[in-house]
């Protein structure tokens, strides 16, 4: 159920939530969070309303948007409360402010916000360089920004990483899961060799591509080269030098990797692309500071820049001699 109210104020809003709520029996108490959306009042909004309301069946919310719309119109607040079926398992509530009012979100969201429950802020097209000083990261105890949304990916990053205060994540980070969590079990397994060092090729724009080199960098203390490439998008692949030889990680295509290292078999993985829906459901999982992102923006001043690369092809299946074809690791859908 959808219900428009145009040129309201937040006090009839919130009567009409509460008449809602006793018409249809549903009650707030069972929200978990608050997530306040920040995004301009344009064709991608939807599509993160749509994500926000798959991720409410995992962690039920009340959503509460604040669109931007024309700065040089008359202020106004338009109003639009979603529930039921339009609403996934949270109660949906948009605020279009128009004229001044959008640089006033804040004062539009303080008297939506459930009592006594944590608050989460996503931006996920532009975002703040500082987010943890815009008016509602400030209220916020996790502040959610996508750097791979922005206009200068890396910069943008880069500025986060100088202003990052604890609470502070970003998507480009959560669609790394999948590679680190694959890149973790490899180095499980035998030889237990130390690595001396790491190369990571991605697209020259790659928030996520950084990070995952600044990870590298951080946590295993090696000299760690990002070779930027030309030809294909986000994380190509990995590659970690041991003194039995290399592990490598390739992903030519977005979506199955190839893993070959000394002594194993060679074995596919899935690593496909993530969309924001399953980010934000990871993201929305934990409400305390990420002490590993935190540590992977400090890496990312120790990287350094290899020679460009050009996509290489896929490559073939694995050599006659083990004619079995490995099967694909189970994964999450992956981004990057």
């Amino acid at each position: 159920m959808i219900i428009d109210l145009p040129s309201t104020t937040t006090s009839q809003l919130n009567k009409k939530l509460v008449e809602i709520r006793e018409q249809g029996g549903q009650v707030a108490l069972g929200r978990v969070l608050t997530l306040v959306i920040v995004a301009d009042d344009d064709d991608k909004l939807e599509e993160a309303i749509e994500a926000a309301n798959e991720a409410s069946r995992e962690h039920p919310s009340r959503v509460i948007v604040v669109a931007k719309g024309a700065r040089t119109a008359a202020p106004r607040i338009d109003g639009q409360i979603r529930v039921g079926g339009d609403a996934g398992a949270s109660e949906v509530i948009v605020l279009r402010l128009y004229g001044p009012l959008a640089a006033q979100g804040q004062s539009a969201v303080v008297p939506l916000l459930l009592p006594d429950a944590p608050i989460v802020t996503w931006w996920p097209g532009t975002g703040p360089k500082a987010p943890a000083k815009d008016p509602l990261g400030e209220l916020a105890q996790r502040r959610i920004t996508d750097s791979a949304a922005e206009k200068a990916p890396v910069r943008a990053l880069t500025t986060r990483a100088k202003s990052y205060v604890e609470g502070d994540t970003d998507l480009a980070w959560t669609r790394l899961t999948s590679w680190r969590a694959q890149l973790v079990s490899a180095l499980d397994l035998p030889p237990h060799e130390k690595v001396t060092g790491a190369t990571v090729t991605g697209e020259a724009d790659s928030p996520s591509t950084e990070l995952l080199a600044g990870w590298l960098a951080e946590y295993l203390k090696v000299p760690v080269k990002r070779v930027k490439s030309t030809g294909a998008a986000g994380i190509i692949s990995v590659t970690l030098e041991r003194r039995s030889g290399p592990v490598e990680l390739h992903r030519p295509d977005g979506r199955v990797g190839t893993l070959t290292q000394p002594g194993q078999p060679t074995r596919r993985i899935a690593l496909q692309r993530r969309d924001n829906k399953d980010c934000l459901i990871e993201e929305l999982r934990r409400l305390d500071p990420d002490e590993v992102y935190e540590a992977s923006l400090n890496g990312l001043s120790k990287i350094s820049s290899g020679t460009a690369a050009k996509a290489a092809p896929a490559k073939k299946a694995a050599p006659a001699a083990s004619k079995k074809k490995a099967p694909v690791a189970a994964s999450k859908k992956a981004t990057s």
